[in-house]
């Protein structure tokens, strides 16, 4: 039987850029980096944050990633929120309330920022 998402992953067109922005802005540290045998792909960077796990794969020419999204959970969602608005972050969607999926996240909200290739970044907490 499974038991988790091993890692989420979506194109990014400049590598270090986007290395920077989720180590500076969220606080993933790159783990590893591997060249790929496929002419598209430049390189395969993870980035971790806790168990989760960002699988950059750096295609200058690729696709954008409209329509990809992953949320984080925010242990302090106002100082999260902003601090990533005070650094210019675009934001996709107001900070608003979040649903009450279970009891323990009643009274969150949620917010959506745009990351450096059209990925979406919601947060909630």
């Amino acid at each position: 039987m499974f038991k988790r998402i091993d890692h989420v992953a979506f194109i990014v067109k400049d590598r270090e850029k986007s290395i920077h922005f989720y180590e500076g802005n969220f606080g993933f540290k790159k783990y590893y980096e591997q060249n790929v045998p496929v002419p598209t792909i430049e390189k395969i960077v993870y980035l971790k944050l806790g168990d989760t796990v960002l699988e950059l794969i750096h295609m200058p020419e690729g696709q954008t990633n409209q329509g990809f999204h992953f949320c984080l959970e925010s242990d302090n969602f106002d100082e999260d929120y902003a601090r990533l608005k005070k650094a210019g972050i675009p934001i996709d969607t107001e900070a608003h309330p979040a649903g009450t999926r279970e009891p323990s996240e009643e009274g969150w909200r949620r917010v959506v920022f745009v990351g450096p290739d059209g990925e979406l970044i919601e947060f909630r907490g």
